[in-house]
């Protein structure tokens, strides 16, 4: 079993707003073994990283590593080979910047999970909820007005984010198909989105006995919800429901912050992908209609991370890029550094976003038990958060797993 010792290290992992002082940091096999300034192995290979930052594996808690093309439609309808080369180019690029953990939340499917923890490719670990619940209409029906034909119900493509489901009979087959197939927890869409062609921001998916029929099949099977919203209209019904993972919120105003806070509910903006899509959608094949909706909810990004930070509210890591919009993945910390200190920027990408994933203690953490996901840093990126972008060229090092996925300018 290989062993490693990282001496010198200053870790920075978003629980407090200066890097720590050096201490000595030991892998063995893929576990984090032991972590103190008197911490010694003589049989581990020693790595000084005077000078460098250690830290651990990024959280992103809201991709789509399906989503090849920022056309969701077309890439619905793309053949499930083609999806699949693609989503282990985009995991790749993920993991080479430093993201050792990604949770899917709408598209993946268990296979792709099997084939990452196999370990053939090189990825992040995925977490994954199955294809998204929508109502008919909704934010991952993707007909178009004048299309009449009748939605999948079964055999879902592999491109596809989300599946249709409709009255409290059938959403709570939907949940138990996707839990049965190897969800992790359960996404729903609860609100209009950019994307789809048919529903306006403001659009409330689901009803209340609809919510609630979802939240109770995930609860039985120990897990919990995730919803697709914007308004806080939306958000609110959803947090009364018992959803747990509240996705972008821009619209959200102070009294249902409080309340999700109250709750323990969790919410995950996504800031860059309004700011990408705005700017590059069009050209990428974004359809115009969902491009003019996105100035409705980009605009309000940046106040709703003050509402609930000030609320208390628990906000993890997320991107939900498309495309070629993948690349701009680490830019989310330099956007939401603009309203909010960095070290709770950080806790975003990691302790925040492990305890979301029900992951608390295995990654997300240098600490001992842990899995030894870790990357260095040069320099201090609580002083300078884009340090963790440009597609870690700052980042010397990558591992996952304790093996060095990327090793350069280290002894």
């Amino acid at each position: 079993m290989a062993s490693i010792l990282f001496t010198n290290a200053r870790i920075v992992d978003g629980s407090a707003p200066e890097a720590g002082a050096p201490v000595n940091v030991l892998v063995e096999g893929d576990v984090i073994r032991d972590v103190g300034t008197s911490v010694a192995s003589a049989k581990a290979r020693s790595i000084d990283l005077k000078g460098k930052t250690l830290m651990p594996g990024l959280i992103d808690a809201h991709v789509h590593v399906v989503a090849g093309l920022a056309d969701l439609g077309r890439n619905a309808a793309l053949p499930d080979s083609l999806v699949t080369a693609r989503s282990f180019g985009i995991m790749r690029e993920m993991l080479m910047r430093g993201f050792t953990t990604v949770r899917d939340v709408g598209g993946a499917d268990f296979g792709l999970k099997q084939a990452v923890e196999e370990g053939h490719f090189p990825t992040p670990r995925l977490v994954i909820s199955g294809k998204a619940l929508s109502q008919t209409g909704g934010h991952a029906d993707f007909r178009g007005r004048y299309d009449d034909r009748e939605a999948v119900l079964t055999r879902h493509r592999l491109g596809a984010l989300g599946r249709i489901c409709d009255g409290v009979d059938q959403v709570r087959r939907a949940a138990r198909e996707e839990l049965k197939g190897g969800a992790d927890f359960i996404k729903i869409m609860a609100n209009g989105g950019c994307a789809s062609p048919t529903d306006p921001i403001h659009f409330l998916g689901y009803s209340v006995s609809e919510l609630e029929a979802i939240v109770e099949e995930a609860r039985m099977a120990g897990t919990y919800v995730s919803a697709h919203v914007y308004t806080d209209a939306a958000i609110r019904r959803c947090v009364e429901a018992g959803v747990h993972s509240l996705e972008h919120c821009n619209l959200i105003q102070p009294e249902t912050a409080e309340l999700a806070a109250r709750r323990g509910a969790v919410a995950v903006p996504t800031l860059v992908t309004y700011d990408k899509l705005a700017s590059e959608g069009g050209k990428l094949g974004f359809p115009p209609d969902s491009v003019a909706k996105v100035e409705f909810v980009r605009a309000a990004g940046m106040e709703s991370l003050a509402i609930m930070q000030k609320a208390g509210l628990e906000m993890a890591y997320g991107s939900d890029l498309l495309g070629e919009m993948h690349r701009h993945q680490s830019e989310e910390f330099v956007i939401r550094g603009r309203a909010l200190p960095a070290h709770e920027v950080i806790a975003s990408a990691t302790h925040v976003a492990a305890k979301l994933l029900k992951l608390e203690g295995k990654i997300g953490t240098i600490a001992p038990g842990a899995h030894a996901d870790l990357i260095v840093v040069d320099g201090d990126p609580l002083k300078d958060l884009s340090l963790l972008t440009r597609q870690g060229k700052h980042m010397p090092a990558i591992m996952k797993g304790g093996v060095f996925v990327k090793r350069a300018n280290l002894g």
